[in-house]
């Protein structure tokens, strides 16, 4: 398939994250852009207001003549009415996955992978190299504070940096001249069964690295050996070849030294948490093997805001703070909780957590609860199921049940907005990747409106 062919593309799924993202570079590219989703959500209101057809109700009769492409996400089943009619009129259907691969295959390509973390560096790399005037595309997992948008898009770009989704195998879709591996913890094992077969598939993106390119990788991490591809650790200690030293917490923010094969630069993060250090480093580490110059990688790490939702301070008062974040493994909920008790060692922490998938609170339920009980105050929301069908006893009691601290509920979102109205909190955390996200706003208003 020609990409530049393309001129009419449908989008099934268009809301989420990576869908919305390439139909927005479609759409600059001069592409007719549509799209159906299940539910509207800002996102998909911001997409209409820029343009782009959206509709949420499962109906041929709302798809536009003449279309070139259909592109969908996993998230939406094969049983679909659209997609039944796209396959029966025999018009191109790709995953988003390969849609990327194919996009990211016409340029010099940076891939970042890991179970955490991936959303964060994607954004850094891709802000160090704007900003450093760098042509660049970049197709980010969540929405960028400095652009206040998931794609960055310059003129005769000369790099593309992608979001390398490890769902349902994605990556493997994409052969970087560079990666990043982040972290390799348990998750989706919906997909994978278990943490073997996720490695082995992280293993085989890592091969996928082009003759010659370069693999950045947690230094905790073991990678196989890789015949034409150079490796490169990096961490928070100088076992790694990229490595951070000197830090220290000043006025709410981190300053440390970051180490590059040599070249030292002192810099301070906007980001909090321990975790965006090595978040930081990652991103410089991609940023000086390409070429980038210490001023340009200073100025880049701070000036980056971060992404919204990931360790985002919505509310930041003597009296209240407010934080919100899209940590839905119990490994992002350790690091998320222990940065947020580092910084805020003497307050009570409350955290409203919406379960992601099913399967996943399933699969780590002791984990959850131990994760969780780390909290003065835990509040539970319903499980958000996502792609998933209920499974029998997996709720969020089963949970609650195996969690020790004493504070501790179940509250549909009435209950949780009347509880944030009559009990005040010193510091308030929401946790989750589903439709919490949803409640951000309405609690922001409470919130201001009760605390001065």
């Amino acid at each position: 398939m020609n990409i530049n062919t393309i001129r009419t593309v449908c989008f099934l799924g268009i809301g989420g994250i990576g869908m919305s993202a390439l139909a927005r570079f479609f759409k600059a590219q001069g592409c007719a852009v549509s799209g159906y989703d299940k539910t509207p959500t800002p996102l998909t209101q911001k997409l209409i207001q820029e343009g782009i057809a959206v509709h949420f109700a499962e109906d041929i009769s709302q798809i536009p003549k003449g279309i070139d492409l259909v592109v969908y996400t996993p998230a939406v089943p094969t049983t679909h009415a659209e997609y039944q009619y796209f396959l029966s009129h025999s018009i191109p259907i790709k995953k988003r996955a390969e849609i990327l691969g194919m996009i990211a295959s016409r340029y010099f390509s940076v891939a970042v992978a890991g179970t955490h973390g991936k959303t964060t560096i994607t954004g850094l790399i891709s802000h160090i190299l704007f900003s450093s005037n760098i042509p660049v595309t970049a197709f980010i997992g969540g929405i960028l504070k400095n652009y206040r948008s998931n794609l960055i898009l310059s003129e005769n770009a000369k790099v593309v940096v992608a979001e390398a989704d490890e769902f349902d195998r994605s990556f493997l879709n994409l052969n970087p001249d560079m990666a990043v591996i982040s972290a390799i913890d348990a998750d989706h094992l919906d997909i994978y069964s278990d943490k073997k077969n996720l490695e082995n598939s992280y293993h085989l993106f890592a091969g996928q690295i082009k003759q010659g390119g370069s693999l950045i990788y947690k230094c905790s991490l073991e990678m196989p050996e890789l015949p034409g591809i150079k490796k490169y650790s990096y961490g928070l200690n100088d076992k790694a070849d990229f490595y951070a030293k000197n830090i220290f917490l000043k006025d709410a923010r981190f300053h440390f030294t970051a180490c590059l094969l040599g070249t030292k630069i002192p810099v301070e993060i906007m980001t909090p948490g321990r975790h965006n250090i090595e978040n930081a480093v990652a991103a410089a580490a991609v940023c000086h093997l390409y070429g980038l110059n210490p001023e340009q990688i200073k100025q880049g790490i701070e000036t980056y805001e971060g992404v919204c939702r990931r360790f985002d301070i919505r509310i930041d008062k003597k009296s209240l703070v407010y934080i919100d974040d899209y940590a839905h493994h119990p490994e992002e909920l350790k690091v998320f909780i222990n940065a947020v008790k580092e910084m805020y060692p003497d307050k009570k922490i409350t955290g409203i957590f919406q379960p992601h998938l099913f399967s996943r609170t399933r699969d780590f339920a002791d984990d959850f609860a131990s994760v969780l009980d780390k909290l003065d105050e835990a509040i539970l929301l319903d499980i958000y199921p996502a792609r998933e069908t209920p499974i029998e006893g997996i709720t969020s009691k089963l949970l609650l049940d195996k969690m020790t601290i004493s504070n501790k509920r179940i509250l549909t979102v009435s209950q949780l907005l009347d509880e944030l109205k009559q009990n005040r909190k010193e510091v308030l955390l929401t946790m989750g990747a589903g439709d919490i996200d949803q409640l951000i706003e309405p609690i922001e208003t409470i919130l201001n409106g009760i605390y001065t």
